[in-house]
């Protein structure tokens, strides 16, 4: 705690008061945002984690499918057979507000994903092909939303970290200066007060010896 360097008045500690009154209620405004957002982090933190497991083991199934197909067909007719897309969708980004924090959204249109062009022939290709292009189609839409929950987190984590610096400015450093000072104006004050006071007693004092003589 630390002493400002203001006035001993009563002006200025009114204004040191009014300070005060803000800065208890932006604590608890932004105490009460941090928790919120440490609960929201928390929640998405889980489903990032489930979401990655799902991504993972349906991607690890598609490379096993890939592998297979390398080891049955030529290399030159696997590259011509994935040289063009199969499928293609469509993907609509904006943005969503989680307690004043823009995050990414993002939307996908499965429907799309269901209408398939073939650009390889059937009879030069492995079975195991369609199903590693299948896989990868069916586990898009949660790579994607994997893709946003990962960066809704980070923005949350940064937003949550300047967050507790401003709360611990507030509780640990505003907060008890003011209240220190105030107290300090208040002591100065009462001993002002004090000393004028026994300075009247004093002049009453003569004034009334002044008299008698």
């Amino acid at each position: 705690m630390a002493l400002m360097n203001v006035n001993p008045t009563r002006m200025e500690m009114s204004r040191l008061k009014e300070r005060l009154k803000t800065a208890v209620r932006g604590h608890k405004l932004l105490k009460d945002k941090r928790d919120e957002m440490m609960r929201r982090f928390v929640v998405l933190v889980r489903e990032n984690a489930r979401l990655r497991a799902e991504v993972e083991k349906a991607l690890s199934a598609a490379l096993a499918d890939f592998s297979l197909c390398s080891g049955i067909m030529e290399p030159e007719m696997l590259e011509e057979a994935v040289l063009y897309p199969v499928r293609t969708v469509n993907i609509a980004v904006g943005q969503a507000n989680i307690m004043s924090v823009n995050v990414p959204k993002i939307s996908v249109d499965e429907e799309s994903l269901g209408e398939i062009v073939l650009s390889y022939g059937l009879v030069q290709t492995s079975s195991q092909l369609d199903g590693a292009i299948a896989g990868l189609a069916n586990v898009l839409p949660q790579m994607l939303r994997l893709a946003e929950i990962e960066k809704t987190c980070n923005l949350l984590a940064d937003e949550i970290e300047k967050t507790r610096r401003r709360v611990n400015a507030l509780e640990y450093v505003m907060i008890p200066d003011l209240n220190e000072t105030i107290r300090f104006i208040a002591m100065k004050l009462d001993e002002n007060e004090r000393g004028a006071l026994t300075r009247l007693m004093k002049v009453k004092d003569m004034i009334a010896a002044r008299d008698q003589a």
